[in-house]
């Protein structure tokens, strides 16, 4: 199995966990004399199978992105830290020349040339074209990533 059928895997296993915990939880309780639409005791073991299969996943999963090495990029887990860091300096980055361009004012503007003026504490350009760096830089780690994710045999 390739290391991105896990994760589609994983995934699934994920959103089913969460419907099991719904049902779960709307069968739970009943009222004296009616019967619950389903067995939450079954349902609560059937997720407790979700589960055992959801962890065995993510174990195999983070022993292949360990082990796999990327060349310049590292392992694959090296990649992902630093693509979780890329995505999170280019909201830092989107959000400080948003806010640097007024962008969070709600549309306030000057009234009277007596009103205070509102400056820039940043360089919104130079921020913009940071961000646009750090997107591409994404964009191209991603790719690589995705890649592996379609290569690489999982591990057992």
């Amino acid at each position: 199995m390739k290391l991105a059928e896990a994760l589609s895997l994983r995934a699934d296993a994920v959103r089913r966990i969460e419907q099991l915990r719904a049902r779960i939880v709307g069968n739970a309780r009943f009222q004296e004399g009616e019967e619950p639409a389903e067995d939450a005791a079954a349902l609560l073991g059937e997720a407790g199978e979700v589960l055992e299969e959801y962890e065995a996943l993510i174990r195999r999963i983070n022993r292949t992105n360990a082990t796999t090495n990327l060349g310049a990029d590292g392992t694959l887990t090296d990649a992902l830290a630093r693509r979780d860091a890329l995505r999170l300096r280019h909201s830092v980055i989107t959000d400080a020349a948003d806010a640097a361009a007024g962008k969070n004012r709600g549309g306030y503007a000057r009234q009277l040339r007596s009103e205070l003026k509102i400056l820039s504490a940043l360089p919104v350009a130079e921020l913009r074209a940071r961000a646009d760096g750090l997107a591409a830089q994404l964009r191209e780690l991603d790719v690589r990533i995705q890649r592996a994710n379609w290569e690489v045999d999982l591990l057992d």
